[in-house]
C-alpha cells in the first residue's frame, strides 16, 4: 500500500519567512501577520485542506552576516520583525477542530520550568494538537539579547537542549500521576497531594525542583519536531525528534540524510518510522500551463534576492556580499547551522559565491521548488516521497494564504484520487495519533520521554 503524504504548512509571524520581496505582491495578506484574523483565516483553509499541522517557525534574533548588520534584513523585512508564534495558536485552535500546531522554542535561551508550562498549556487548549520545533538558536545577537558575552558553540548548544528535555520530560510526564486530579467534590479535593511529585533536578545546566505546574495534558510530552542535520543535530534529532524538517539539496542529498537519519534512530533503540521526515517544499500550481507560468513570473517579479543572500548568509554564517565572487565557499564548521555551511561548500556541487548568488537569484533553481498543473504537481511529490522515503512535505509558501488555498484546491483533491492523502480527519485524535496511529496519544515506548512515564508508574 503506497505510504499516505503528510503535509504541514510552514509558516511564520512575520512579513517575509523563506520567500523573500513577496510582501509587496497585490492580494498578499502576509504584512496581516500582526492581525488574529489573518491567523484564523489562515487555520481554515488549512483545515479545509486536511493539512496535518501549521509548523511556526521562530528566531529571537535577527540576522547579521550579510555585510557584517542587520540593516539588510531590516530593509527586506527578512524575518524581522517578528511576534511571538505560541500567542496566535489558541486563536487557530478556537475555529478548527483537528488542525496541528508545531511551535519553535529555543532551549538556548530560555529556562525549561517556565517553558515545559507553555508547552502543557497549549496542548490543553488545543486538546493534544501541539507539536514543539526544538532548536538550538544560531544567531549571533539573539545570545546579545539574553545577556550572554557571545554566541554558545555549535555542539555546545547541543549539549544544553540535551540536558534541557531532561528536566521538561521528567515535569511533564513524572511530575502529576495520571490519577492525580480527582475532583472530589465531598472532600473538598481536587488534587490528590501524594500524586504530584518534586522532579528534584540537579544537572550541568539546570537546577528544577518542581513540581510541574500544570496537571497532565493530553499528550503530556507533545509532538517533538527538530530540523538539525549536523553530525550533532542528527544524533540529537535520533535519540529525541518524533519529526524532523530537512531542506536537503536535491533528491540524493535528501534520501542519504532520511537513511542517516533512521539508522541512527535505530541505533538509539528506537523504531526507524518512529522518526517522520518532513522536507521542505515551494508548490505554484494551476490548472493550466500558462496559468502556472503567469504565478512564477509573478514570484520573480517580486522576488528580493538580497533578501535570500541575507538569509543563506545567517543560516550557514558565511557572508555572501562580499567583492570575490569567484572564491569557493569554504566549511569550516562554525557555529550557525552547519547544514547550510556544508551544502554548497563540498563534492561535485560545491560553488563559487557568484555561482551561489545566482542560483539564489531565481526560485526554480531550487531542487524542491515544484510548479505545473494538479497532475504534474502530484507526479512530482509523489516521486519525491517514493524515492527518498520521506514521510510528507513542509510547504513553504509563496503568497498568503495563496500557496495553501492552491495547494488545498487543486493538489490535495489530485492526491486523494490517487489514494496518496486522507480524505477526512480521524475525529479525537491527537497530533500524536495522526502520526503514529490511534492509542498512540503519548510517547511512544521507544522514545525517552516514555521512559519517565514508566519510572512515575512505579513512585509509591
Amino acid at each position: 500500500m503506497p505510504k499516505q503524504i503528510h503535509v504541514n504548512a510552514f509558516e511564520m509571524a512575520t512579513p517575509g519567512h523563506i520567500n523573500h520581496g513577496l510582501w509587496r505582491v497585490p492580494g498578499n495578506r502576509r504584512t496581516e501577520y500582526k492581525d488574529l484574523t489573518y491567523w484564523t483565516d489562515l487555520a481554515k483553509v488549512l483545515e479545509r485542506g486536511l493539512f496535518d499541522a501549521v509548523f511556526l517557525a521562530d528566531v529571537v534574533g535577527t540576522y547579521t552576516t550579510y555585510k557584517g548588520d542587520r540593516r539588510a534584513a531590516l530593509r527586506a523585512g527578512m524575518q524581522v520583525p517578528n511576534i511571538d508564534p505560541a500567542f496566535v495558536v489558541p486563536a487557530m485552535a478556537a475555529v478548527t477542530e483537528h488542525l496541528g500546531f508545531a511551535v519553535t522554542s529555543t532551549t538556548t535561551y530560555e529556562p525549561p520550568f517556565g517553558h515545559a508550562r507553555r508547552l502543557s498549556t497549549l496542548d490543553h487548549l488545543t486538546r493534544g494538537r501541539l507539536a514543539w520545533n526544538i532548536v538550538t538558536g544560531y544567531l549571533p545577537d539573539a545570545a546579545l539579547n539574553y545577556g550572554l558575552s557571545e554566541q554558545i558553540k555549535h555542539d555546545d548548544r547541543y549539549a544544553i537542549a540535551d540536558e534541557y528535555l531532561e528536566v521538561v520530560y521528567r515535569l511533564l510526564e513524572s511530575s502529576w500521576d495520571d490519577d492525580a486530579v480527582v475532583q472530589d467534590a465531598e472532600a473538598l479535593v481536587y488534587t490528590d497531594p501524594d500524586k504530584v511529585h518534586e522532579i528534584g533536578f540537579e544537572g550541568q545546566y539546570y537546577r528544577v525542583a518542581g513540581p510541574h505546574l500544570a496537571e497532565p495534558s493530553p499528550q503530556r510530552t507533545p509532538v517533538l519536531y527538530q530540523a538539525g542535520t549536523s553530525s550533532r543535530g542528527k544524533g540529537f534529532a535520533a535519540r529525541h525528534a518524533e519529526a524532523v524538517f530537512l531542506l536537503p539539496r536535491d533528491d540524493q542529498q535528501a534520501r542519504e540524510e532520511i537513511s542517516d537519519l533512521r539508522r541512527l534512530a535505530v541505533e538509539a533503540g528506537r523504531a526507524p518510522d518512529h522518526v517522520k521526515a518532513f522536507v521542505g517544499a515551494e508548490v505554484v500550481v494551476a490548472p493550466t500551463r500558462a496559468e502556472v507560468e503567469d504565478k512564477v513570473a509573478l514570484l520573480k517579479e517580486y522576488r528580493d534576492v538580497e533578501g535570500h543572500l541575507v538569509l543563506f548568509s545567517g543560516w550557514a554564517g558565511i557572508d555572501l556580499s562580499g567583492d570575490d565572487t569567484d572564491a569557493y565557499l569554504e566549511y569550516k564548521a562554525g557555529d550557525a547551522m552547519q547544514t547550510f555551511e556544508r551544502m554548497w561548500s563540498e563534492g561535485a556541487d560545491r560553488k563559487k559565491v557568484g555561482e551561489l548568488v545566482q542560483h539564489l537569484s531565481a526560485p526554480e533553481n531550487d531542487n524542491r521548488f515544484i510548479a505545473g498543473t494538479p497532475a504534474e504537481v502530484a507526479d512530482r511529490i509523489e516521486e519525491f516521497i517514493d524515492t527518498t522515503d520521506a514521510d510528507g512535505i513542509n510547504l513553504i509558501q509563496h503568497l498568503s494564504p495563496g500557496t495553501f488555498a492552491d495547494f488545498t484546491e487543486h493538489v490535495v483533491p489530485e492526491l486523494q484520487r490517487r489514494g496518496r492523502y486522507r480524505t477526512a480527519y480521524t475525529p479525537g485524535e491527537t497530533l500524536r495519533e495522526r502520526l503514529f496511529g490511534a492509542g498512540h496519544a503519548r510517547a511512544l515506548p521507544d522514545h525517552p520521554a516514555a521512559q519517565y512515564a514508566r519510572a512515575a508508574a512505579t513512585v509509591g
